[in-house]
């Protein structure tokens, strides 16, 4: 795959066929099809009581009023009929009403969608350039200093919590008065836009790190699966500059794990980072997500899982898509 030429112009890639578009669509079709499947059976099972949630005085409230509570609520219904409805209700993009918040769902996700994606979008972001930078120095330059100082940081910080991290740094930085949690200070004269971006800093900084080392790693381990290839010693005995060679023809070639990876943490970004949301009281997915559970909010659980997995079967599908593209030894015949 890799070219060798240091002048030649860059191969077109091919168009995708329509037969394998609509198979890896199907597939991910079918996968949805089987999410929203377990989707409902699978939170069908959980312990909760909403009457518990929605009545004032739990289980001593009314009989009747807990009886017209449990028709409102669509319990009472055989399970067929409240597959049904909600199958109509996901028809209509309608995810059903929160116990807990007393919201809509759909409402509560949106809601929480944007303050997660800004701060897990810009650590994976950061992390993306960084590692890949890293790890393709680390391993071109195997057995040197700096490949074994930086694989030992990235080991350690990937095989540390995050939750962890960000506890040990708000710690730190609360002895200098720093490491405030929220999204924005009510009491700042700062402006919105400023306050936000000042209040992100540190929870960024923590999921950047762990990031960081995750696609350092990766990297690392593609560069040294290419760096003895043929194609890479014709290219140095043309004379080309070793940093030529690796940037032009390795890391090409090299990068296509990376963007593999890089698909799947787009899918995971708007779930969040669950600890570090909830270490940083940030409002976003995943600390709604921390909150549905002490319920348990099934409705809010069940918008959640729906979306959540969503969003990675569709980053995958983008994947599946992209790669043949990159590389045609990935395509199926």
């Amino acid at each position: 795959m890799g070219n060798a030429n240091g002048g030649g112009a860059p191969r077109r890639p091919r168009p995708l066929s329509l037969a394998l578009v609509l198979r890896r669509c199907a597939a991910a079709l079918a996968t949805l099809v089987f999410v929203v499947l377990a989707n409902f059976f699978l939170f069908r099972i959980l312990p909760g009581n909403p009457e518990k949630t929605f009545a004032p005085r739990g289980r001593n409230a009314d009989p009747e009023t807990l009886r017209q509570l449990r028709e409102t609520l669509g319990i009472n219904d055989p399970l067929n009929v409240q597959f049904g409805k909600y199958l109509q209700q996901l028809a209509h993009l309608d995810l059903g009403w929160s116990w807990s918040k007393k919201e809509p769902v759909l409402d509560l996700i949106l809601r929480g969608l944007w303050p997660t994606v800004l701060l897990s979008g810009t650590a994976l972001v950061l992390a993306s350039g960084i590692g890949v930078w890293l790890g393709s120095r680390a391993g071109w330059r195997y057995g040197s200093r700096f490949d074994r100082w930086s694989s030992n940081l990235a080991v350690t910080f990937y095989s540390t919590p995050e939750w962890l991290l960000g506890l040990v740094v708000l710690v730190v930085l609360s002895r200098f008065g720093l490491g405030a949690g929220g999204m924005t200070d009510p009491r700042s004269e700062l402006p919105v836009w400023l306050d936000v971006l000042r209040h992100m800093v540190v929870p960024v900084l923590v999921l950047a790190v762990v990031y960081v080392a995750e696609y350092s790693l990766i990297m690392r381990s593609s560069i040294l699966d290419e760096r003895r290839a043929d194609y890479l010693t014709t290219a140095r005995a043309k004379g080309l500059r070793d940093d030529l060679v690796l940037r032009r023809h390795a890391m090409p070639n090299a990068l296509l794990p990376t963007v593999s990876l890089l698909f799947l943490s787009l899918g995971f970004v708007v779930a969040g980072a669950i600890t570090v949301e909830m270490v940083f009281s940030w409002p976003g997915l995943g600390r709604l997500t921390y909150e549905a559970t002490r319920g348990p909010d099934v409705p809010l659980l069940q918008g959640l899982f729906l979306f959540f997995s969503a969003a990675v079967i569709f980053m995958n599908l983008l994947a599946d898509l992209l790669m043949p593209v990159l590389d045609p030894r990935v395509r199926r015949p």
